[in-house]
C-alpha cells in the first residue's frame, strides 16, 4: 500500500510543535481525533498502544525518520498522519539523529500481513535520500503530498 494513498491533506502536520518523541505522538493522535478521523474514545487506547510499541523498540528507523505504529481495533482501513518537525526530536534511532518526519500509522487489528507491508513499504521509500530531501524542503501540505507522489510513482 502506497502511503501517498492513506493521507490527505487533513493528515499532513507540515511543522508540528513537539518537542519530544511522546508530545509528538500526542500531537498526531490529537489530530487525528480532531479532524474527526479517529474516534475520541480510542484516543487513549492508540496512545497506550503507540507507548508499549515505543518502549519495546524504538521506531525510529534512522535519516531523521520514524514510523510509530500500533494496531486499531476500532479501524476498519489503514490511517497514517505525515507530520515535520524543523527542530527534530529525539526518538532513539539507530543513527542517533534527530527525527524530523514522523509517519505515524494505525492498522486494523485484523489486517496483520498489510501492517507489516506497509511499514516495509514505507521504510523503503524514506531510505532514499531524494525522498527525504524532497519531504523536507516541501512548505505546505499539499506540496508534500505532491512531493511523496513522485516518489513514489518514481519507485514503482
Amino acid at each position: 500500500m502506497k502511503l501517498v494513498s492513506l493521507l490527505s491533506e487533513r493528515r499532513v502536520l507540515p511543522e508540528i510543535k513537539a518537542e519530544t518523541q511522546w508530545e509528538a505522538l500526542d500531537e498526531c493522535v490529537d489530530h487525528l481525533v480532531s479532524t474527526g478521523h479517529l474516534p475520541a474514545e480510542s484516543r487513549e487506547a492508540v496512545l497506550r498502544a503507540l507507548h508499549e510499541r515505543e518502549e519495546q523498540v524504538s521506531t525510529g528507523i534512522g535519516y531523521g525518520v520514524a514510523i510509530p505504529h500500533a494496531y486499531c481495533e476500532q479501524l476498519e482501513r489503514p490511517l497514517a498522519v505525515l507530520a515535520r518537525s524543523g527542530a527534530g526530536l529525539e526518538f532513539d534511532a539507530p543513527d542517533n539523529a534527530p527525527v524530523h518526519v514522523v509517519i505515524l500509522l494505525l492498522v486494523p487489528s485484523s489486517q496483520s500481513q498489510l501492517h507489516l507491508q506497509t511499514l516495509a513499504s514505507i521504510a523503503e521509500l524514506f531510505s532514499r535520500s531524494g525522498v527525504r530531501k524532497r519531504v523536507r524542503e516541501a512548505g505546505s501540505a499539499r506540496e508534500i503530498l505532491v512531493a511523496l507522489g513522485h516518489s513514489e510513482a518514481e519507485a514503482a
